[in-house]
């Protein structure tokens, strides 16, 4: 979340940042916080003067009764008491003031990088680049979800009977080669530099909090209400909780990570053909790349981040563009959002199969993750993830353009992960 002195010495460039995404209210909440704050530290000021005085007196009552002055001291204790009602007081009135600043500051969405243009929605995304061939395949190019049928790699009926839709099961080649690119992801990171961790795919409440999902994402996350436990939407979630509460030193930048998890997320409300077999699962696949970064050093990380995605889409030779969301697109809690979209040339259509972005402090402030500075100051990190790949889209990718009259062709690089070369 943002922090309240920010916005208080930067009220302005707020409420122009909000504007970029088109938050409703904006002005309306942000003096909601200014209030709200105002009223916090107003009434903290009025709390530590009587505690200060409350001590000075107790102080005095104990001077006095080594002095014998016992009918001064009883007046003063007397007193002490009145002062002890009135801080009980005045501290439940802090806690309510706290509580509500909070729940304004968790409604908010981070300010987005000066590079971010104002927009409405993905029509407004800037695209940035572009590279690889998109294959001719001809007329008789199947979508993925007939070709998964055609060589019977994945089963949708299968796994709608077993659980519903958005659960699909594969099978034979079709799980060999799933299994072959979440090696092959997790291989390629960790030769990049970012440490492997096998991590809880449920988390509590103060994780899905502290890394932005709740609240504003509560609807579209599975709970446990018994457990009271969210099923990770992404393994950003349960990696960068590693890191809460944390005071790191500056010798201990970058912190990188990366691991593989299953996703979950209800996509509430998502229907119609863009949504069919690979394109949209409530079960996913997915290998994250997180970085805890300097301040100073954030953006070039992410620059770092962009690039390592590119190589492994260059490895798997399919054709891709990155975009650079607009305010009106961009998620959350992120301050600069870059999408790769892959071409699925029998859908003709792009699928998005990766986001890197960087939240600044955003999620530091919620996760208070600190670092010492030179100057011995605790300070905010910032921290980045990306998706290093989301698998359904890119299987689908290479399923749809890697196929032939005689079956679907292995990209080379995953030869060795998958021990064949085509699916026939």
């Amino acid at each position: 979340m943002l922090q309240v002195q920010f916005i208080r010495e930067n009220k302005q460039t707020v409420l122009e940042g909000l504007a970029k995404r088109n938050f409703a209210n904006a002005e309306s909440i942000i003096n909601q916080v200014l209030t709200a704050d105002e009223n916090r530290r107003a009434t903290q000021v009025t709390l530590d003067d009587v505690l200060a005085e409350s001590n000075k007196l107790s102080k005095e009552i104990g001077g006095l009764f080594k002095s014998g002055e016992v009918q001064k001291a009883n007046i003063l204790k007397e007193k002490t008491s009145q002062l002890k009602e009135q801080s009980k007081e005045l501290s439940e009135t802090l806690n309510g003031f706290a509580d509500d600043l909070q729940k304004l500051l968790y409604q908010i969405p981070n300010i987005p990088h000066t590079s971010v243009k104002a927009g409405n929605s993905e029509e407004d995304n800037e695209k940035i680049f572009s590279e690889g061939t998109i294959p001719n395949l001809g007329e008789n190019a199947l979508p993925h979800w007939e070709l998964a049928k055609k060589y019977d790699i994945i089963d949708f009926e299968l796994g709608n009977k077993i659980t519903g839709a958005g659960f699909p099961v594969y099978k034979g080649k079709g799980a060999r080669l799933q299994r072959a690119l979440i090696n092959y992801f997790l291989d390629k990171n960790i030769a990049a530099g970012y440490k492997e961790y096998q991590v809880p795919h449920l988390v509590n409440a103060a994780s899905a909090t502290a890394t932005g999902q709740l609240p504003d994402k509560d609807g579209q996350m599975y709970h446990s209400n018994e457990d009271d436990l969210y099923l990770i939407p992404t393994a950003e979630v349960p990696i960068t909780n590693m890191f809460r509460d944390n005071l790191i030193q500056e010798t201990d930048f970058p912190i990188t990570a990366t691991g593989y998890t299953p996703c979950f997320r209800r996509e509430a409300g998502s229907y119609g053909a863009h949504v069919r077999g690979l394109n949209r699962l409530h079960q996913f696949d997915k290998v994250e790349i997180v970085r805890i970064e300097h301040p100073e050093n954030s953006y070039n990380a992410l620059n770092d981040m962009v690039e390592h995605i590119k190589n492994i889409l260059r490895e798997l030779k399919l054709p891709y563009r990155i975009l650079r969301l607009c305010g009106g697109d961009t998620g959350f809690t992120a301050a600069l959002t870059f999408d790769f979209e892959l071409f699925s040339t029998a859908q003709d259509r792009w699928l998005e199969i990766s986001s890197a972005s960087n939240f600044e402090t955003f999620q530091a402030n919620r996760l208070k993750l600190r670092f010492k500075n030179k100057d011995g100051k605790s300070e905010l990190a910032h921290t980045l993830n990306g998706s290093s790949l989301a698998l359904p889209r890119v299987l689908a990718g290479i399923l749809e353009n890697y196929q032939t009259e005689n079956g679907i062709k292995i990209p080379e690089v995953l030869v060795p992960y998958c021990g064949f070369s085509i699916i026939d």
